[in-house]
C-alpha cells in the first residue's frame, strides 16, 4: 500500500515499516490483541497520505503527555522508545488512552 502511494524502497518505506511494527508490538506486548487499520486518506494540498490506526482493549496508558511518554516504560522496563519513536518519525500523531479500557494511536505519513 505504501509503495502504491509513492513511498519507494529505501529510507522512508523502511522507516514506515519499523514504526508500524512498533505499534503492532505494543498491542501484542501490552494488550495481547487489538486491531491495526491501514488506509489511504485524501488530504488538502498534500500528496500520498497514509494513515494507520492501532487500537486495543488493553490496560491503557495512565499519562500520554509527550513529556511522560519520552521516559522509560514502567510496564516493560524498556527505554520507552516505541511510541516516542513513532511520534518523532510520523507527520501526524494522535493518542488516546484510558487506564483499564485501552489505547488508540492514529498516525499519518505524507509523501514528500
Amino acid at each position: 500500500m505504501a509503495t502504491e502511494l509513492g513511498f519507494f524502497l529505501g529510507g522512508t518505506l523502511h522507516s514506515l515499516q519499523r514504526q508500524f511494527q512498533k505499534l503492532a508490538r505494543n498491542i501484542v506486548s501490552y494488550a495481547g490483541k487489538g486491531q491495526i487499520t491501514l488506509k489511504m486518506v485524501n488530504g488538502l494540498n498534500r500528496q500520498g497520505p497514509f494513515s494507520v490506526i492501532a487500537t486495543d482493549d488493553g490496560p491503557g496508558i495512565p499519562d500520554v503527555s509527550p513529556g511522560h511518554c519520552e521516559t522509560a516504560s514502567p510496564t516493560s522496563g524498556s527505554l520507552g522508545l516505541g511510541l516516542p519513536g513513532v511520534r518523532r518519525l510520523m507527520d501526524e500523531f494522535e493518542i488516546a488512552s484510558q487506564p483499564g479500557r485501552g489505547t488508540m494511536v492514529a498516525v499519518k505519513k505524507w509523501r514528500q
